[in-house]
């Protein structure tokens, strides 16, 4: 494989579609939102995209059966308050270059384009590196407008402390040289698990965001998964700290500092 390559597995034709993307990332928390509402409301895959920047491996599923790295395009038709359509890029993996990224989210903004688009959202986690209680979630816009409506649902505006790595921040940089806008969404999470709650709090403002209802029930119920595991990982830390605290026998209690 020499280039990036979108195999079409069922022409469709969409009006002024919405474009989600929710490739792979920190706690891996646009994809657990993305794969939730493709379930949720039955998305239709009609296509898959296939790129050498991608890592050179396959994953190894149940019963010894390969699966390759690639991402998928879904859509959903007459959606919501609006009856808006949508496409929805999801994956198991992004590029592995900056070279490779800016490659695919070109080739994907190309193909999308034909279809119309002309608004897109991103969806990514916000690590802090420690546990959250109350997930926050923060977001970045192209434009004011997007930014007040952002302000207006509650969404608290990334600052310019920081940057959005990888396809979630190519696809609006790129996207905003053709003359579309869009909206990143970031979820707070710790980075270092996959994130239910995360992903339920940038799920609930993008459903407000994009008038469409979508349950939560399943993802709530990873979400005390995961309010699970944060405690049981703290505990552990406080377990090793108070274990390297204590004097064991023979130990030598100088120390350099």
């Amino acid at each position: 494989m020499q280039k990036n390559e979108i195999k079409i597995i069922e022409e469709i034709s969409l009006d002024n579609p919405i474009f989600i993307e929710a490739l792979p990332g920190i706690g891996h928390v646009g994809k657990l939102a993305a794969d939730h509402l493709i379930d949720e409301l039955k998305a239709v895959k009609f296509a898959e995209i296939y790129s050498p920047s991608f890592p050179p491996q396959v994953f190894i599923g149940e019963g010894g059966i390969i699966e390759n790295m690639y991402n998928e395009l879904y859509y959903l038709k007459s959606q919501g308050e609006d009856e808006r359509d949508f496409i929805i890029l999801v994956g198991n993996t992004q590029s592995l270059s900056p070279e490779g990224q800016y490659s695919l989210c070109g080739d994907i903004l190309d193909f999308i384009e034909s279809f119309g688009v002309k608004e897109l959202f991103t969806l990514g986690g916000l690590a802090t590196g420690q546990p959250v209680e109350d997930t926050k979630v923060f977001g970045a816009a192209t434009d004011t407008e997007k930014i007040k409506i952002l302000e207006e649902i509650g969404v608290e505006i990334r600052s310019s402390d920081g940057g959005i790595v990888g396809a979630s921040g190519l696809f609006l940089g790129l996207g905003q040289l053709r003359g579309m806008s869009g909206i990143c969404l970031m979820g707070q999470t710790p980075g270092y698990f996959i994130d239910a709650q995360a992903a339920e709090a940038i799920l609930i403002k993008l459903s407000k965001l994009l008038k469409i209802e979508v349950s939560t029930d399943e993802l709530e119920k990873r979400a005390e998964e995961t309010k699970s595991m944060i405690s049981k990982a703290q505990q552990m830390e406080q377990e090793m700290i108070s274990h390297q605290m204590t004097p064991q026998d023979g130990d030598d209690l100088r120390y350099i500092g």
